[in-house]
């Protein structure tokens, strides 16, 4: 553990689920962990028991990517840890391939098409995934993405070049997308197993993002808005050039903040932890750190996303990563330059830069 996590309570302590088995955190609520092709190698996934119109089942929140490994999970989970029961809903906080990814494959009752059953998921989220889903505006690839990130500095051919050919990253990840959905928005009250869920919608991170908060169990779902160990990353991408995601984000907080200090927060990445009220504040520590590390460069020069991404993240990253390294640190710049605090010009060779 870091020294920010020392100050949260993780009450499972290293204990985690296998794959393909659940491990109960709550009752009528279970942990799923799923493995992600990724340097973010997994995603937390949950079963909640539920019961609709008279019938006994489950309520399942979030999906994982499609891959063999995450499906024969999946069958392994119908087939050993259900009771016998079906599936009565799938709930996906937002359109990311790890949460989106296998929402078909599963409303649809799996390889053995054992049931069909309704995707509930915001507005915003599922038409974008729909768009991405389209090969239309992805933020991973394709000649949008490059385009975008050169403008902001990126010069590498060959990393540009990845950056083009990356034209079928989201629909690899998510290969069909139910063609109907039920709305879900910003508190709505939905009864789960007895119990009352109510939608918290949050910003910055994806276009309208939907974690559950049980108030009466001191249960939060929190997907990917408050993790525990790493930063919710939050993008400027080329589907929304001059977007301000990081004070949308900033500002989605607030709502984390009013739930008991012993909420237990299921997220989607790392371990179940309590202490919401102390992570909110390190996140807001981070990024004011990170605002002013952005800050004090653009005093000293005019600075491109390019220029910041080192500043911000210093490691080597692959491709995947540059990405939302890329993203992440145009965020900043922009939360700056939408405050008024910094000026953009765009320079001769067709680079934005901003400065003080």
């Amino acid at each position: 553990m870091n020294a920010l996590e020392h100050q949260l309570d993780y009450p499972f302590s290293d204990t985690l689920p296998e794959p393909g088995q659940a491990l109960e955190v709550a009752p009528g609520v279970h942990w799923l962990r799923m493995p992600l092709p990724f340097a973010l190698d997994h995603i937390n996934l949950w079963l909640l028991r539920d019961q609709i119109d008279g019938q006994e089942g489950w309520t399942i929140v979030d999906c994982g990517v499609a891959t063999d490994a995450i499906r024969t999970n999946w069958e392994k989970v119908f087939d050993t840890v259900l009771d016998g029961l079906p599936v009565l809903r799938v709930i996906v906080t937002h359109c990311h391939p790890d949460h989106l990814g296998l929402a078909d494959w599963i409303c649809t009752g799996g390889d053995r098409k054992r049931w069909e059953v309704r995707l509930w998921i915001s507005l915003g989220e599922y038409m974008l995934g729909r768009v991405m889903a389209a090969g239309d505006g992805s933020n991973a690839g394709g000649e949008g993405a490059a385009r975008h990130f050169a403008r902001h500095g990126l010069s590498d051919q060959a990393s540009l070049d990845k950056l083009r050919n990356r034209t079928s990253y989201y629909s690899n990840l998510v290969p069909s997308i139910p063609r109907q959905y039920r709305r879900m928005r910003e508190g709505d009250a939905l009864a789960i197993g007895g119990r009352t869920w109510r939608i918290v919608t949050g910003y910055g991170h994806s276009p309208e993002h939907c974690a559950l908060h049980c108030d009466e169990t001191g249960l939060l779902i929190s997907g990917d808005m408050v993790l525990p160990r790493i930063s919710t990353n939050v993008s400027v991408f080329d589907i929304e050039p001059e977007g301000n995601p990081l004070a949308l984000y900033l500002d989605s907080l607030k709502r984390y903040e009013t739930m008991a200090a012993d909420t237990l927060v299921l997220p989607s990445h790392g371990k179940p932890f309590r202490g919401v009220h102390t992570r909110i504040g390190q996140l807001r520590d981070h990024h004011d750190a990170r605002l002013a590390e952005v800050r004090a460069a653009c005093a000293e020069k005019p600075q491109s996303a390019a220029d910041i991404v080192p500043l911000m993240f210093k490691r080597q990253l692959d491709i995947h990563q540059l990405t939302f390294a890329m993203g992440e640190a145009l965020a900043h710049l922009h939360l700056l330059w939408l405050a008024g605090e910094l000026k953009r010009t765009h320079d001769a060779d067709g680079v934005i830069r901003f400065s003080s």
